[in-house]
């Protein structure tokens, strides 16, 4: 009986303990909700502006030449990522999703959108692309140009970078020699004829 007692006063205390945690001060308590207007402030605005010079953790993005594309005589001549097989392979996934629309797999500027009426991007195998520096190309992916809108918030730099090479990879693919093929390579390619 006495163990019965005593389970009810520690069942009643908790009781008493939990109801008196119920209370609206928390729910009720003046605060500033997100884009409301807010009379404390001369703006009237609850969200406040980032103070200048603030940078995102992660995003300080000294290295211009990197994520501008620009040095200091104009756009880069050379990637800085160079033309590895993971950077290829990596710029030929990015291309194929966010430049063959237009400018199709080849880089000829035939794609799907244009078919349907989009303005014909240039191809990348006039002699005026081939001959603009590698930075031009990731200029143009980030800003824009003409008709093309900007892909800065869709594409990584990086991926502009391999996109980059890749476009340089079709460009050598519409134009290469036999002379640019590897000596043992040229072999198995005689062979094959």
């Amino acid at each position: 009986m006495r163990r019965v007692t005593l389970l009810r006063a520690a069942t009643a205390a908790c009781a008493i303990l939990a109801l008196a945690g119920c209370r609206q001060d928390m729910h009720n308590q003046p605060k500033y909700k997100n884009l409301r207007e807010n009379v404390f402030y001369a703006d009237l605005r609850s969200a406040r502006p980032l103070v200048d010079g603030v940078v995102a953790r992660g995003h300080l993005d000294e290295d211009v030449a990197f994520f501008k594309g620009v040095g200091p005589t104009g756009p880069l001549a050379l990637n800085p990522l160079g033309a590895s097989a993971d950077v290829l392979a990596r710029g030929q996934e990015r291309f194929n999703i966010y430049c063959s629309p237009c400018h199709d797999r080849t880089g000829s500027g035939a794609g799907m959108i244009v078919q349907r009426g989009y303005k014909q991007p240039p191809s990348f195998h006039e002699d005026r692309l081939r001959a603009m520096p590698d930075g031009y190309f990731f200029q143009v992916m980030t800003n824009g140009f003409a008709t093309m809108p900007p892909y800065r918030a869709q594409v990584p730099p990086r991926d502009r970078w391999a996109i980059v090479a890749y476009i340089r990879a079709l460009q050598l693919s519409q134009h290469a020699t036999l002379a640019d093929v590897p000596a043992d390579e040229q072999a198995k390619l005689g062979a094959a004829q």
